[in-house]
């Protein structure tokens, strides 16, 4: 792929990537990767290899976006640099907590300190006045307290190398949100001019677009990973007598099909059926990384 006068080689293996022996650790014992997806192998050049520029991914829910950000904050950090390197801003707490546990897990052998910034819910809470400097390396949270701390003197950006914004569309359609995103944007601006944008959003809108125009640097990197659309799904119908049989033709056939495409999505019916699948997964040491199972509401 190529992007103004820079050239981009698909990475068919994490290797390619040359990410250090810790990352490559959390990825295969931890995360249970194997190789990356489409949008982990198309993006992932562009963050990592210099001139390191912003990079604006469109790609559906499910695609992989995850750990392309992740992975690539985490590769972007120095271990031995006690200071913010890098923030992520999520669209809610929840989002926040989940984002903060997977990037645990992925640099589990690298020695990346993290922090969760999102507000206290505690009446007893240390004002954020009184609190001593954020010294972890990644930061992640919502818009308002990443900007309150900022605003404190409690986080600094001087050595912040890359700024993440997941969910940028369903973020910015909130004004709160998107008042504060702007906010963060200039604090760092003042004072540090080289710190990678990147922004992942499921839809291109206006709002999304205006930001942009606002935020990132004009010779940014622009991905689509293109949604399937129904004509290109094919449908099959299989009965299953029980529920140990609809697990078993799971792991046979649709698991080995999504294995060979990266990336498998399972809908089940109730929480045991979803706890079932993911322990008979586990036990037979089956790739969870690109699984995903969504219990239908």
């Amino acid at each position: 792929v190529s992007s103004g006068d820079t050239l981009y080689t698909s990475a068919t293996t994490f290797e390619e990537l040359n990410l250090s022996p810790e990352l490559l650790k959390g990825l295969y014992v931890e995360m249970k990767f194997h190789k990356p997806s489409k949008i982990q192998a198309v993006t992932l050049p562009m963050i990592l290899n210099p001139p390191n520029r912003d990079l604006v991914a469109h790609a559906h829910n499910g695609s992989g976006k995850t750990t392309c950000f992740l992975l690539g904050m985490l590769s972007r950090v120095d271990p031995k640099l006690q200071a913010p390197q890098a923030f992520l801003i999520c669209s809610s707490f929840k989002l926040s907590y989940q984002n903060t546990e997977v990037l645990r897990k992925m640099g589990k052998y690298m020695g990346i300190s993290s922090e969760c910034a999102i507000p206290a819910d505690s009446s007893d809470a240390l004002p954020i006045a009184k609190r001593a400097p954020i010294m972890a390396q990644v930061v992640i949270g919502t818009p308002g307290t990443i900007n309150k701390w900022m605003a404190y003197k409690k986080l600094g950006v001087t050595r912040l190398k890359i700024l993440v914004f997941d969910e940028a569309d369903q973020m910015l359609a909130q004004d709160g949100f998107k008042d504060d995103s702007l906010r963060i944007m200039k604090g760092i601006e003042k004072v540090n001019s080289n710190c990678q944008v990147l922004l992942f959003s499921a839809t291109l809108n206006d709002i999304v677009q205006n930001f942009v125009s606002r935020t990132v640097k004009q010779d940014y990197n622009t991905l689509f990973v293109k949604e399937l659309s129904l004509d290109a799904v094919k449908q099959y119908k299989v009965h299953c007598p029980d529920e140990l049989s609809k697990i078993e033709m799971k792991k046979d056939y649709i698991l080995e099909i999504g294995e060979n495409l990266g990336q498998t999505i399972i809908f089940v019916r109730t929480r045991n059926s979803a706890k079932m699948l993911h322990k008979s997964l586990v036990e037979i040491g089956e790739n969870l990384g690109q699984t995903i199972i969504f219990v239908k509401k």
